[in-house]
């Protein structure tokens, strides 16, 4: 049989009540999708030890009036635990507190070590209260007593209380209003009950008070989450748009219209450019000098994203503009090198090969800043690396000097240009697709147009990396050159 009193139904009424309350709150933090992960681990972490003190309590009060030797060994573990349960609430109160104030780190330190030592005392003198009923006992009938030292298990409490209080005067500027509103609420409704059970001491007013501040500190919490994360959100629109828009500006300064040149037929080219990410720091390029001279450029930025594709922006202009006054490779490139390296204050770098092609001799005069080396088809062979002299990169350092080369290209012959992102994309297994395999790609399709072939190469590295994520920008470009005779 159960003994309960007016003031018993009613303490039973406040933990009822604190329970659903705190199981509905664990259960929506747990499927809360708007809530950072630390927030809801903590949130659920300090209401599932409220829940077990509010439990530990109610068994406690139901067990009351039994007498018995089982009855009292249970009812002594259910104590023990309701008392330690109440000084971890306090602890992830103060953490909490602690997190919000964001002090400098040594202080946050040497709080957080005085707080664990704190509880660590609270629950040796519980352990220790077993054995000497100071703080509380149960007499023949396994009713609960307060002894002469029940206000000194609370000592832990009042010590976490009084800190928590400085911290959220010290740093009341750094806090949310909502939310430092909130945590003093939680520190003064407590109090507040308390004052209530001087007047009515059998009811638990303190249980109520804190259940009321821990279920408004709980709304606050969420709230502000909720609040971040549309804010993140709009952020995040901003800027996937502005993304959108990089990336249309950065394909539309590459030449993407193929046939690019309809009303020439002594050279066929085809060019593509994959990103990693939204934008990328690979480029392509490639103009007529004059109505005989092509130039052609493939370079790869270091980095990616925003600040590869500006930094390619600018490499892009340079090259074309410095090639267009009639400058060398070698030339083109130690220019473009200087002007790179007299304002880069991030450090960033980029490889380029840059050749001049004569269309009506097929003399191809190339400069390459540690760019990959490029592979050529003669008419009458097959696709051949070709291992031509490597330059300092650009953006390195000034004062460098390139030196260019000559390659004598037969109508029918192709050249194949791409960035390290071919030979380099990498499979589940970690597993380089390698110049070897990209040899292999270019012989399969060279008999091919320029557009197919590089369709090919593209097709055979997808098939070779499957699932695995890209993590470089895929840039190729092909030219076959046809010669003078069909030129118009």
């Amino acid at each position: 049989m159960i003994y309960l009193s007016v003031a018993g139904i009613i303490n039973v009424i406040f933990v009822a009540v604190g329970l659903g309350i705190c199981s509905v709150s664990v259960i929506q933090v747990g499927s809360g999708m708007h809530i950072r992960k630390e927030a809801k681990g903590y949130l659920q972490v300090f209401f599932t030890m409220i829940n077990i003190y509010l439990f530990m309590y109610l068994f406690r009060i139901l067990l009351e009036g039994h007498p018995g030797n089982v009855i009292r060994v249970i009812i002594h573990i259910v104590t023990f635990t309701e008392m330690v349960v109440s000084g971890v609430m306090i602890y992830l109160f103060s953490i909490l507190v602690l997190f919000v104030a964001n002090p400098t780190e040594k202080v946050m330190k040497l709080v957080n070590r005085v707080l664990l030592v704190l509880v660590g005392l609270h629950v040796v003198s519980m352990i220790i209260d077993q054995f000497s009923n100071f703080f509380y006992s149960f007499d023949e009938s396994n009713f609960f007593h307060r002894e002469k030292g029940f206000l000194v298990s609370f000592i832990m409490h009042m010590l976490m209380l009084c800190q928590n209080v400085f911290l959220l005067i010290r740093y009341r500027e750094k806090i949310d209003k909502k939310l430092l509103s909130a945590l003093w609420l939680y520190i003064l409704l407590p109090l507040a009950g308390i004052g209530l059970q001087i007047i009515w001491p059998d009811v638990q007013f303190f249980i109520l008070a804190s259940i009321i501040g821990a279920a408004y500190l709980y709304f606050i919490i969420i709230s502000i989450q909720i609040t971040r994360y549309h804010s993140q959100q709009i952020e995040k629109d901003r800027i996937d748009n502005e993304l959108t828009m990089a990336t249309r500006i950065q394909s539309e300064t590459l030449p993407n219209i193929f046939p690019a040149f309809p009303d020439r037929e002594d050279f066929n080219i085809h060019a593509t450019m994959n990103p990693a990410k939204e934008v990328g720091g690979d480029f392509y390029d490639f103009f007529l000098l004059d109505d005989t001279h092509l130039g052609i450029v493939m370079a790869d930025v270091s980095g990616k994203g925003i600040p590869a594709a500006l930094f390619m922006m600018v490499s892009k202009i340079l090259i074309q503009n410095i090639a267009m006054m009639g400058n060398s490779p070698e030339e083109t490139l130690k220019f473009v090198n200087n002007q790179l390296c007299s304002n880069n204050p991030e450090d960033m770098f980029v490889t380029v090969w840059y050749g001049s092609l004569d269309l009506e001799t097929g003399t191809l005069t190339a400069a390459s800043a540690g760019h990959e080396y490029p592979y050529l088809k003669m008419p009458d062979g097959r696709f051949e690396m070709v291992k031509d002299r490597h330059g300092l990169v650009i953006g390195g350092m000034p004062g460098v000097n390139y030196k260019q080369y000559e390659l004598y290209l037969e109508p029918g012959s192709k050249l194949f240009l791409y960035t390290d992102g071919v030979p380099e994309a990498t499979n589940a297994e970690q597993e380089l697709f390698g110049p070897e395999r990209l040899l292999e790609a270019l012989r399969g399709a060279e008999d091919k147009e320029p557009k197919d072939i590089l369709t090919h190469v593209e097709s055979s590295v997808k098939a070779f990396v499957k699932d695995a994520p890209q993590f470089d920008d895929l840039t190729m470009l092909c030219l076959e050159y046809h010669g003078p005779k069909v030129a118009k």
